[in-house]
């Protein structure tokens, strides 16, 4: 990928796509959950702070925020550069996939994190050549796809987005139904509960 690769606008290009499978889950207000569905010991709340650094651990540790998804032991990440606001590097692991997380595949993944603008972007990709040689192809079980995380809201009460775009030549129906059945998931997604407790110390009982 270019240095000069706008990966908002790539993933903007994806979802204006006729073709494109492209999913907005509705934003999760992460302390109304907390407060509405959990019990926490000692009590704990996010900040906008504290749930971009959660964002940030997880893009270069997914195998740790999302381990029912990456196969333990598949992930890379490949170094890329800090230039200003922006954090680029490029990450390879094997992800179960959305419609059958028993199968796994080969996802390589384009990540540059606005640290400014708090957003986190994903951008897919079906071949790459590491700085040592190694060339990665990505599976075929399933669309490359383009994710954006990011963080709004203000700073006491913050708001966590989540879009992908799958790069189908047809919208698919059963991909749509998937993630709109996780958009009504009254919890916080699994990233969320790992960081509380395991990065902030936190016990979480759900209610």
């Amino acid at each position: 990928m270019s240095e000069s690769t706008d990966h908002e606008e790539l993933i903007d290009r994806a979802f204006a796509a006729a073709g494109t499978t492209g999913i907005v889950l509705p934003p999760v207000d992460v302390n109304r959950v907390l407060r509405e569905r959990y019990d926490v010991t000692p009590p704990a709340a996010f900040t906008a702070t504290s749930l971009w650094d959660m964002e940030v651990r997880k893009a270069k540790a997914p195998d740790k925020y999302l381990r029912a998804l990456v196969k333990p032991g598949s992930l890379e990440v490949f170094p890329g550069e800090r230039r200003g606001r922006f954090e680029d590097f490029t990450r390879v692991s094997e992800q179960g996939r959305w419609l059958n997380q028993d199968r796994f595949g080969v996802v390589i993944e384009h990540v540059r994190l606005d640290h400014c603008d708090k957003r986190a972007y994903f951008v897919g990709a079906e071949r790459y050549r590491a700085q040592d040689g190694r060339v990665f192809e990505a599976g075929t079980g399933q669309p490359v796809f383009h994710v954006e995380h990011s963080v709004a809201g203000p700073e006491e009460e913050p708001l966590n987005l989540w879009r992908i775009a799958h790069l189908t030549e047809q919208p698919d129906p059963a991909m749509r139904a998937y993630f709109e059945d996780l958009g009504r998931d009254p919890y916080l997604r699994v990233f969320n509960e790992v960081y509380l407790r395991e990065d902030l110390n936190r016990t979480l009982v759900r209610r």
